[in-house]
């Protein structure tokens, strides 16, 4: 091994002894004694023992532990290590540029760039090794204080967001519409979630299961809707019959169906979202869900509104549509039936039920709900921001339907 024992009379710097540690650390490991080690590394006797055993704190001097592995100040992998911080000082003082040193360390251009921009001397704008490495290194150690945790206007503003029941993505989208000329309010909503799931931060004062529409612990995929394929004693107009106006979204008018279950299936809400603006409308149905009470709840629900707003409506094949027939006479709504096992052909409906189940959880008694309740439900969803809609809600784009036409 190439080490030599340094001049103590020579001032060298604050230099770490990393090459002298790993190689110390291996002798030991072979059975080599310390005091051996020490003489072929080339260091005092009283360093190794200090790395071998570590150092009781005394006075004003913090201790350190035993040295049982390489030096951290080597960090494989995504992370520069010091030996290249002193390659990349070299390079940079004979002339080279960003990427011939990216080619000489097998780094990316912008990594040498990064690096020298967030560790050069900040008033001379030198790169020095060794110091650029304590700059990474007090850097590194977590947790930190996370955006959320320190701006407590932030704090409160995602925090009214969640009481209102918005998703993360539709609040910091619309903190950075109101809040434009204002970065330190703007966060991705991915920041929002790990404040959520990581508890420990403390950086939202509500949990978990109220906070978020699933209410899980962990994240994990989302399971399917469950999909059923009764079908109708009465002949149906399948979905690929419907007019070419609703497949766009480009004309109002087309509404989707379903029904959410309570407990043991016998209580159930119904479900109408426009397609072109996602407005929601909730059926209420206090008597159960057989044919007869949704044909007459459907007629109550959207036999008022006006011909415009009311141009088909696209239902799967459940069994409670069995007087899909009816309802098309009573209202002069059409009725379109999904084919089987195809939820996504509903898209819009199926969403807006997942969202309903944070109102409406699976297991309960949904008949228990009045119809004021249900209005209110609504009227809090039709005043979401979406981001299919350019974060309108569609309480606003209904509203702008509705002028256009008067």
């Amino acid at each position: 091994m190439e080490f030599e024992i340094r001049d103590r009379s020579v001032v060298q710097g604050s230099r770490r002894l990393t090459r002298e540690r790993e190689a110390y650390l291996a002798l030991v490991r072979q059975g080599v004694s310390s005091r051996e080690a020490c003489k072929i590394v080339g260091i005092n006797v009283r360093t190794g023992k200090r790395w071998r055993n570590g150092r009781n704190q005394t006075g004003n001097e913090a201790g350190t532990p035993p040295i049982t592995s390489a030096a951290s100040s080597v960090v494989r992998g995504r992370f520069l290590n010091e030996d290249e911080r002193v390659i990349i000082a070299d390079r940079r003082r004979a002339g080279a540029t960003l990427r011939q040193i990216a080619e000489d360390l097998g780094r990316d251009r912008s990594t040498i760039s990064r690096e020298l921009r967030r560790n050069a001397h900040q008033i001379s704008g030198d790169y020095r090794p060794y110091a650029a490495q304590r700059r990474a290194e007090s850097r590194r150690p977590r947790p930190k204080t996370g955006k959320i945790a320190a701006n407590p206007e932030l704090r409160q503003v995602i925090q009214d967001g969640l009481d209102l029941r918005w998703s993360p993505e539709q609040i910091v989208a619309r903190l950075r519409r109101d809040f434009p000329d204002r970065p330190e309010l703007h966060v991705v909503h991915e920041t929002i979630y790990q404040s959520l799931y990581v508890q420990g931060r403390g950086e939202l004062r509500r949990e978990l299961a109220v906070a978020l529409r699933t209410g899980r612990a962990m994240r994990r995929p989302r399971r399917q809707a469950q999909q059923r394929t009764p079908r109708m004693a009465t002949p149906m107009v399948m979905i690929s019959e419907r007019p070419a106006e609703a497949d766009d979204r480009a004309v109002p008018g087309h509404w989707e169906g379903d029904l959410i279950i309570g407990k043991d299936n016998k209580t159930a809400i119904g479900t109408l979202v426009e397609r072109a603006t996602r407005y929601v409308m909730l059926v209420h149905l206090p008597h159960g869900r057989t044919a007869e009470v949704v044909r007459d709840a459907l007629i109550g629900t959207m036999g008022s509104l006006p011909a415009h707003l009311a141009r088909s409506l696209t239902w799967d094949q459940g069994s409670e549509m069995h007087r899909h027939h009816e309802f098309s006479v009573a209202t002069d709504i059409p009725v379109y039936f999904c084919d089987p096992h195809s939820p996504w052909q509903r898209g819009s409906n199926e969403n807006t039920n997942g969202l309903l189940r944070q109102y409406f959880p699976k297991g309960t008694d949904l008949a228990a709900h009045t119809r004021d309740h249900l209005d209110a439900v609504a009227v809090q969803l039709n005043g979401r921001p979406r981001k299919t809609l350019g974060w309108d809600t569609p309480a606003e784009r209904l509203a702008k339907l509705l002028t256009e036409a008067s």
